[in-house]
């Protein structure tokens, strides 16, 4: 069972090294989940003299006012055999064996945190004791609750004291230490009424009466101690501490221990009551209590850190990687990360994701709709049919048939179609670039590097300008074929003309009578319609050539040929992390490895059982 302490302990330490030490996070703490003992007590209530007493080492600092301004996480840690000696955790490797020295270091310890302002701060100082007078325990001494703030602290102090000794308490796991003097009215103690307020039914408090031999003659604490005047669940335990003389003097601690003994196995008031009175008792009986409530937490111990893990390693996932230390890292993972964007990209085109549809839509709906809204009435009205015709006949008229005319109302018609041809590159051109920016929003890796976010999107962007470009020019070239050279093979087909249209005789404004000048209209719209059909098929052809297909294929290769001319500060300056999400992935990766370290070990011991 002493292994849980130990376990205990050492996550304890952990934690406040990665400063985790029960303030506000985004994520459940493991610290307030710990099992610890919280020694709580106004100013001169001996709650010191109690803590050095189960220690049996003078080693806490004293003197008028607040003397407590840091929380100190005390764990203990017996020994079979060997020197005592203390050990602070922000001075790893180091062995103090003179327990004055340690009294200044937490002195000088608490200075650096708060300075000489003689304020508080929750950031705990570690201390942990080796020694075979010991009982293996954690306590966590809190600065002692006071009424009145002295020079040179904020009239604050008093209420923050109070805050911070309620943060602690308030946690169902703490288990409350309440160091009230017997030579008090017990109604106007500190520890009693903040205790009372945080666990009113006593459930997780020990009461512990100090200053049970300075009480007046004729009084004693015999109704207390049996818990007749306020009853806890647990029993309450007196404790005799030195006295200042006896501090004054150094009297041995040992010594001090034997004379508690001594005092409540012949004073008859509480001879009764000495086989569980004294500090030494009281310590055996925390050390196994709080054995046993780490016992019953294990199974929530495993399921919060269980859970933590998860989340954890589901808010790192979203942060990311962190950014590689040499050149050829940056390269690889800024090549990876744009890999992972072009795949995106690739599977809104596919149909995987969404988006790659409209593009058909525009070939399905857009281009046809266009065609059919081409104005050939124009072209083809009976007046500019008639005017084409005749200027095409020169200065004499045909003989056979306005073959010229015929050849200028097509050209003048088909011209028509660029239009349409250019409206459906340029509505391509705005999908594909419509979905660069969803693949790069939902590119998670980008998210966390906006420069090379801006680069890319750029990049790409740039990369389908100068498609749309090629592909405008290929487009409007199967217009231009169209137009330059018509299919001979329609106008054979049709029947031949007996009737000439009118007299070459007659005046040219009298030359084409209606019918035969509308039956060219009808014959060129017909040819128009069946170029139009064609190129309703053509022209999605070197759309999706030209620009889908080569989308697809080489979108981000002009970034990537520039890349590899970048220098390794170039790289970095694409790989701008913001510094707080940097922060963040280091806290949380160190956090995740303790957690996992914590379910081992917190796995082990629970199998041991």
């Amino acid at each position: 069972m002493e292994n849980l302490i130990t376990l205990v302990n050492k996550l304890q330490r952990a934690c406040t090294a990665l400063g985790d030490h029960g303030e506000e996070s985004a994520l459940p703490t493991l610290w307030d989940s710990l099992p610890a003992i919280a020694v709580v007590g106004g100013q001169s209530s001996g709650k010191s003299s109690v803590l050095e007493s189960i220690v049996g080492k003078d080693f806490l600092p004293r003197g008028s006012g607040i003397v407590t301004r840091r929380p100190l996480v005390l764990q203990l840690h017996r020994i079979e055999e060997g020197r005592e000696y203390a050990e602070f955790m922000h001075l790893p490797r180091k062995r103090f064996t003179d327990f004055a020295a340690v009294r200044k270091e937490i002195s000088d310890e608490t200075d650096r945190e708060t300075g000489r302002s003689k304020q508080i701060s929750s950031v705990p100082i570690h201390l942990s004791i080796f020694s075979p007078n010991v009982v293996n325990l954690t306590l966590i001494d809190l600065p002692g609750l006071t009424k009145v703030a002295v020079d040179g602290q904020s009239e604050n102090i008093v209420q923050d004291i109070e805050n911070m000794v309620r943060a602690f308490i308030e946690k169902p796991n703490c288990i409350i230490l309440a160091v009230s003097p017997a030579n008090q009215d017990l109604a106007t103690s500190d520890a009693i009424k903040i205790s009372r307020e945080v666990d009113p039914k006593g459930e997780r408090t020990w009461g512990v009466l100090t200053k049970i031999d300075l009480m007046d003659k004729g009084t004693d604490a015999v109704d207390i101690l049996e818990g007749k005047s306020y009853r806890l669940q647990f029993p309450w335990i007196g404790v005799v501490n030195r006295s200042q003389a006896d501090i004054n003097k150094s009297v041995d601690m040992i010594a001090a221990r034997k004379r508690e003994r001594e005092y409540f196995a012949n004073s008859p008031e509480y001879k009764h009551l000495a086989h569980r009175m004294g500090s030494e008792y009281l310590g055996k009986m925390l050390s196994k209590h709080l054995e046993t409530v780490i016992k019953s937490r294990i199974p929530g111990l495993q399921s919060l850190i269980s859970k933590s893990i998860s989340e954890l390693e589901s808010e790192l996932s979203r942060l990311g990687k962190p950014v590689a230390a040499d050149a050829g890292g940056k390269l690889y993972m800024i090549m990876e990360i744009c890999r992972i964007f072009d795949g995106i990209y690739k599977e809104h085109l596919d149909g995987i994701r969404p988006g790659g549809d409209k593009i058909y839509s525009v070939f399905d709906n857009q281009l046809p709709a266009a065609l059919k809204r081409l104005q050939f009435d124009k072209q083809l009205s009976m007046e500019n049919v008639r005017k084409l015709i005749t200027e095409a006949d020169g200065y004499q008229p045909h003989l056979i048939a306005p073959e010229q005319g015929y050849r200028r109302l097509i050209e003048s018609s088909l011209v028509t179609i660029r239009g349409p041809a250019e409206a459906a590159v340029d509505a391509v051109h705005s999908i594909l670039k419509d979905l660069v920016h969803k693949a790069i929003n939902e590119t998670s890796e980008l998210k966390q590097y906006p420069t090379l976010r801006v680069e890319v999107s750029n990049a790409a962007c740039e990369s389908l300008d100068r498609m749309r470009d090629e592909s405008k020019k290929a487009t409007l070239k199967l217009v231009d074929m169209e137009c330059s050279y018509l299919t001979v093979d329609f106008f054979r087909k049709l029947p031949q003309d007996i009737e000439k249209g009118g007299n070459p005789t007659h005046s040219i404004f009298d030359r084409y009578n209606d019918s035969y000048l509308r039956r060219i209209g009808t014959t060129v719209l017909s040819y128009v319609n069946m170029v139009c059909g064609s190129l309703r098929n053509s022209i999605p052809k070197s759309v999706v050539f030209c620009q889908v297909r080569e989308a697809k294929r080489s979108l981000l290769d002009y970034f990537f040929a520039e890349l590899g001319t970048k220098e390794a500060k170039q790289l970095a300056k694409l790989l701008d992390e913001d510094p707080a999400v940097m922060e963040r992935r280091t806290s949380l990766a160190k956090r995740l490895e303790l957690y996992r370290s914590a379910q081992a070990e917190i796995d082990a011991v629970a199998w041991a059982k």
